[in-house]
C-alpha cells in the first residue's frame, strides 16, 4: 500500500486548509493508506536558513523527525494556502531549512546541474486562494505552483506532481467548501 506524507503548511490549525488535510487524510486512510503528518505550526524550528548552503546549522529534533517521514513517504502531500503569491513564511523556511544539498538534491561538482536525491515519490499541491483559479491560472501565470512544483519538488527528484487548487476561499459559501472537502476526499481515496 502507498505511504503517504501529509504535509499541513498553514499556520492556523482552524483554517480551510487544516479541513482540507483533514478531508484528504480521512479519504486515503478509508482505503488503507499508510499514513503519516507533519503540521508545521507544530515544530520547534527556525524557519531562517541563516548562512545560505556556506555553513550547516544543526537540524531541530523536529527538522530530522520530518526528514525521517519524508524519505519514509512514496506520496508527498503538501496543503498550503497562497499568499503574496508565495507559500506561507513557516512552511518556506521549513522547505529552505530541510530541503538541503546532501538531503533532498547534490551538486554535481564543477557544474550548475545538481542531482534530484527524492527519485522514486510522487506528490500532489493542494492549494488555496482569494482569488478565482482562472485569474490565478491566466493572469498570475501560478508563481507558487511553479516555485514548488518546479522549482523544489521537480528539481529535487520528485516525478508525476499533481495540484488541486481551490479558490476563491474569500467570500465562499459554506456548501461551496463544503462539495471541495468532498473533492479533496475523493483524491484521498485514489491515493493521488
Amino acid at each position: 500500500m502507498k505511504k503517504i506524507l501529509l504535509i499541513n503548511g498553514h499556520p492556523d490549525k482552524e483554517s480551510y486548509c487544516n479541513a482540507l488535510a483533514e478531508a484528504y487524510k480521512k479519504g486515503a486512510l478509508a482505503v488503507g493508506a499508510e499514513l503519516k503528518e507533519i503540521v508545521v505550526a507544530d515544530l520547534q524550528f527556525n524557519p531562517n536558513l541563516q548562512f545560505g548552503y556556506r555553513k550547516r546549522t544543526e537540524l531541530e529534533p523536529d527538522l530530522l523527525d520530518s526528514w525521517e517521514k519524508i524519505k519514509w513517504a512514496d506520496h508527498l502531500v503538501w496543503v498550503y494556502p497562497v499568499w503574496w503569491a508565495s507559500l506561507p513564511a513557516m512552511l518556506k523556511g521549513f522547505i529552505d531549512r530541510l530541503f538541503l544539498p546532501g538531503f533532498a538534491f547534490q551538486k554535481r561538482e564543477s557544474s550548475l546541474l545538481a542531482d534530484g536525491l527524492l527519485k522514486g515519490k510522487t506528490a500532489r499541491i493542494i492549494s488555496t486562494l482569494d482569488q478565482p483559479n482562472w485569474f490565478y491560472r491566466l493572469i498570475n501565470h501560478q508563481p507558487s505552483y511553479w516555485a514548488m512544483q518546479r522549482n523544489t519538488l521537480y528539481f529535487c527528484g520528485v516525478r508525476n506532481i499533481k495540484a488541486t487548487t481551490i479558490g476563491p476561499i474569500r467570500l465562499s459559501k459554506p456548501a461551496w467548501r463544503e462539495k471541495w472537502l468532498t473533492k479533496v476526499e475523493r483524491i484521498g481515496q485514489k491515493l493521488t
